[in-house]
């Protein structure tokens, strides 16, 4: 069992799993039931058969995928079995990008399959490409500050608290950072920048002179100083064993917090409401943003626990 976390820490030494269980972090809510948006339910996946690398002749996983996605729209692709459909795979296809942030898949009788393991499910459930689906996820940060303008420490621990721009997203009603998907032929610091206006300015429903405003704000926002907190697949509950989420998620921090004041938030897109939100353990995020938040704060020498022995956080 401890393959799949030398698996991980192989391809991620960017990251600090210290000694969490990376396999549990990786596929707990690829697993989940009912899928999103239906009443389709997985079939069971024990822990210890989640690996492919274990034999398992019984397997037999429900196939499924959204009307939403069969319906063809521009961000999906055709059925695996569409006869104009020759996709390459963990390549550049064209305009789309099917190479994984984890290195070269398997693609099995034509299908790619799930790098982490076995989800359950097959098909591609809600996601729109087979194989991986890139998105970018913004943080934004800035430290909390009193009304004099003085960053405010924790009064347990002293370390300042960071706080972070937070979507409470329509879907699913859970809190989450601002992101969504990368557009074909679109870069990465493009998806984050647009993305960041859309659900927490609202500027699609800006006036073009407010749309000048804010693109001037947000530029000087996303060239300042920024770091990759994460770069690779994502436990998704949208996951299944032949289409995944993976992520680049970026953090701009705002040290003097005065862009931000120039920047109003407004919930826009896919958000129901936005707001800055205090950094701690107490969080319960979507996916896995919780795991993000909490390795921007490692970084930025932020508060996070009130017990110094929470290094790690489920």
């Amino acid at each position: 069992s401890n393959l799949s976390a030398d698996y991980w820490s192989h391809l991620h030494p960017v990251n600090m799993f210290n000694s969490c269980d990376v396999k549990k972090f990786y596929h707990s809510k690829a697993l989940t039931s009912p899928y999103p948006g239906s009443r389709i339910e997985r079939s069971q996946v024990p822990e210890d058969k989640v690996g492919w690398l274990i034999e398992w002749e019984d397997y037999n996983p429900v196939e499924y995928t959204a009307r939403s996605v069969l319906a063809g729209p521009g961000w999906a692709d055709p059925q695996i079995n569409d006869k104009s459909f020759s996709p390459k795979f963990n390549e550049r296809d064209g305009e789309v990008e099917r190479k994984s942030l984890n290195g070269l898949y398997v693609v099995e009788n034509g299908r790619p399959r799930n790098p982490v393991g076995r989800t359950g499910l097959t098909g591609r459930g809600l996601l729109g490409r087979w194989g991986p689906n890139h998105a970018a996820d913004p943080i934004v940060t800035r430290w909390k500050r009193d009304g004099s303008g003085n960053k405010i420490a924790h009064p347990v621990t002293g370390k300042n608290i960071l706080q972070f721009v937070a979507i409470k997203r329509r879907d699913c009603g859970e809190w989450a950072i601002p992101g969504g998907m990368v557009d074909p032929g679109e870069k990465i610091s493009a998806t984050l920048k647009r993305e960041f206006g859309e659900e927490a300015l609202n500027s699609l429903q800006k006036s073009p002179e407010e749309k000048a405003e804010l693109e001037k704000q947000l530029h000087k926002l996303f060239s300042q100083e920024h770091f990759v907190v994460y770069r690779g697949y994502v436990d998704d509950p949208r996951n299944t064993d032949n289409a995944w989420m993976e992520t680049e998620a970026v953090n701009y921090h705002d040290e003097s917090g005065e862009t931000m004041d120039n920047l109003p938030l407004e919930a826009g897109d896919d958000a129901g409401v936005v707001k800055w939100v205090d950094i701690s353990e107490d969080l319960k995020l979507y996916a896995s943003h919780n795991y993000f938040i909490k390795l921007v704060t490692d970084k930025r020498g932020a508060h996070w626990s009130e017990d110094p022995s929470h290094a790690c956080h489920e």
